[in-house]
């Protein structure tokens, strides 16, 4: 894959790393020279020293092959002219982080896909790691739904039942889904006749998100809430 990353920042820095690792052909454009020039004594790519929006920039990265372009910089209004600059080359994919909800809108209706505010991301996710020990990964979905990762505890309700017995129990209701079980090396698709044992990593979908009664389930007594 042909790849444009705008910005060698730390979020810019961290996507270089991963994109170059998997092969894909990177160009990256920051307009910093120090920042530019530890970029590409660093990672195996081509790095422009330049203002990326400039269409002249983005036509010296290669804008009209490229297969996607991402927009790492801490300033919306870079990140959206860079957007926009890019559409006009018909690059298939665009993507960028966007710091202030207010402007979502606006990257999204020029077909963007959007990361929003990744410092308030990663600051939500330290603090669920502090809250609940057993939720080891998370995405929201629309404003109260949640996919969750979380371990089943030993003498919680729902382990050494199987998921038609939780059903029948009524135990996960209609608004909880379980996705998928982690087990060891093996990941196992949920069936009616899958039992929930202890240390399993369980996926799993909640319209309500982390509800107290939803954690519970599945951790029994375990609550941190900072008293």
């Amino acid at each position: 894959m042909y790849l444009i990353i705008v910005g060698a920042g730390s979020i810019g820095s961290q996507l270089i790393k991963l994109a170059t690792e998997q092969s894909n052909d990177v160009v990256v454009i920051e307009k910093d020279s120090n920042v530019a020039e530890r970029a590409a004594s660093t990672y195996d790519c081509l790095v422009i020293n330049a203002d990326a929006t400039i269409m002249e920039t983005l036509e010296e990265a290669g804008g009209d092959q490229a297969d996607a372009i991402i927009s790492t910089t801490d300033e919306d209004a870079i990140n959206i002219m860079v957007m926009l600059l890019a559409q006009e080359l018909d690059i298939p994919s665009l993507v960028s982080v966007v710091h202030n909800p207010e402007h979502m809108q606006v990257f999204r209706q020029i077909g963007v896909n959007v990361l929003e505010n990744p410092q308030h991301l990663i600051a939500e996710y330290l603090y669920r790691a502090v809250q609940r020990p057993s939720v080891k990964d998370f995405m929201h979905l629309g404003d109260n739904a949640e996919v969750f990762e979380i371990t089943a505890t030993k003498g919680s309700e729902i382990v050494g039942t199987t998921l038609r017995e939780a059903d029948e129990r009524g135990l996960l209701g209609d608004d909880v889904l379980i996705v998928a079980i982690q087990r060891g090396q093996s990941v196992i698709t949920p069936r009616g006749e899958t039992e929930i044992r202890t240390g399993d990593l369980v996926t799993v979908f909640s319209k309500r998100g982390f509800a107290p009664d939803v954690m519970e389930l599945f951790t029994g007594d375990e609550r941190v809430d900072g008293r």
